[in-house]
């Protein structure tokens, strides 16, 4: 569910920067570029995290043996 609040909140940042960019609101598009920033960032960690687990799961296997 967070991988689907995170592309939400990107594409709300990508109409907030057009919006911006449309009524020359630099402060809507600035915001708009923010969001997609934070969303992206929020996708690398969830990444990163499903990644720490998988290696996590396979050292576990390793000492198993």
């Amino acid at each position: 569910m967070s991988d689907l609040s995170n592309k939400a909140q990107e594409a709300f940042g990508k109409a907030k920067e057009k919006a911006g960019e449309l009524t020359d609101d630099q402060d809507l598009a600035t915001e708009g570029r923010n969001d997609q920033t934070e969303s992206k960032a929020k996708q690398l960690a969830d990444d990163a995290k499903g990644m720490v687990g998988h290696v996590a799961d396979r050292v576990k296997d390793v000492f198993k043996k």
